[in-house]
């Protein structure tokens, strides 16, 4: 038995602004176009091992949801070999009414507004990281960047595992 956590990270046209240096007396500058096109960013992570899954797509909603769930069931094994607790936050789209959760998935439901025991809340700085204070100018290029950060971070369990890896979560357990 494993358990996962998963979480949805909305990005946009609207630029991610952090800290930046600047010289004494000047303000730092970052270009940014507001507009309002989303991507979603969906993680599907192992504290334990460091293991994720990335899906990138326009929107979300409960058949969406319910499609990613089957394909992450799917490429991480889960059935009779492979047990996997996944740990989810209260958004609607999560609910179990009217939710085909496939075999070898259990659901989880963390309390209502504790996004600090989501341990994958903390990959979204890292999936921000290409993007932050620059200016992207269309969902395909944001699509792309995205896409290309996420196939980097997946080779680099080391770095999801001590972003995510809480000392209280649970680690990989076998039946006996």
């Amino acid at each position: 038995m494993e358990v996962f956590a998963s979480d949805e990270h909305r990005l946009g046209l609207r630029p991610v602004t952090r800290r930046v240096w600047a010289p004494v007396d000047e303000r730092p500058t970052a270009l940014g176009h507001h507009r309002f096109a989303w991507l979603y960013v969906t993680a599907f992570v192992s504290p334990a091992t460091g293991e994720v899954f990335w899906y990138l797509s326009n929107g979300i909603s409960k058949p969406l949801f319910e499609a990613l769930l089957a394909s992450f069931a799917w490429e991480a094994g889960a059935g009779r070999e492979r047990t996997i607790v996944l740990v989810i936050d209260n958004a609607g789209w999560h609910s179990e009414a009217g939710l085909t959760v496939p075999d070898g998935l259990r659901q989880v439901f963390l309390p209502p507004y504790t996004p600090e025991l989501q341990p994958a809340e903390t990959l979204w700085a890292l999936v921000d990281e290409p993007v932050v204070n620059k200016h992207i100018a269309s969902i395909a290029e944001l699509d792309a960047i995205i896409a290309e950060r996420c196939c980097h971070l997946a080779k680099q369990p080391d770095i999801i595992r001590g972003r995510a890896g809480f000392h209280w979560w649970p680690r990989k357990t076998n039946p006996n």
